[in-house]
């Protein structure tokens, strides 16, 4: 069944409808707020919470744009919301990530590649975790989950020239944190 005919009884009370919309956007809801969170059970929360509101605003979705675009306005909202409300308790300072052991040349030829990856996304989550919320955001729509620019500037509401300016500075950001864990300019691993 399309997403139309499964928002459409789903807006008329369709239980299964509307379990037939979890399961075709759970997966990509958890990856997006994991994203985040980098905490499986909290992006699972998450994810649960996104679906609440989504089923108790079903009923103001006009088919005015895409669902997807406005089920990912919500999820990103929410994610915010979240991200905001985290921060108040506990501000991220580089310096907690000062010990953060990297392998060096001669380890990443003896241990697998896929520990390598393992290490280096975990690295940048981290850095990218210090990040101020806006360029967390874009990055992360952009260059972790692969949105479109036009996708971006219909979820987060901005134009596509703030898009690429917001994108430029963040990557410029992360490039410039993430300076001490790469081993100087560029450094040894890609980013």
């Amino acid at each position: 069944m399309e997403d139309k005919a499964l928002i459409v009884e789903a807006q008329r009370g369709g239980r299964e409808a509307f379990e037939a919309i979890v399961k075709r956007y759970e997966k990509k809801v958890f990856h997006l707020a994991y994203g985040f969170v980098q905490d499986r059970a909290a992006a699972d929360d998450l994810a649960q919470e996104i679906f609440v509101k989504v089923y108790f605003s079903l009923s103001k979705f006009h088919f005015k744009s895409e669902f997807g675009t406005w089920f990912y306005r919500i999820a990103v909202n929410h994610i915010k919301d979240h991200l905001r409300k985290v921060s108040r308790r506990k501000e991220v300072s580089l310096e907690e990530f000062e010990n953060v052991p990297l392998a060096t040349d001669d380890q990443v030829k003896e241990r697998e590649q896929s520990q390598a990856d393992d290490l280096k996304k975990k690295i940048v989550f981290r850095v990218l975790a210090t990040l101020p919320q806006k360029y967390r955001m874009i990055l992360t729509l952009r260059d972790v989950k692969g949105f479109s620019y036009k996708e971006i500037t219909r979820v987060l509401k901005i134009s596509p020239g703030t898009v690429d300016s917001r994108l430029h500075r963040a990557r410029k950001l992360l490039r410039k944190k993430m300076t001490p864990y790469l081993g100087g300019e560029g450094g040894a691993y890609e980013v």
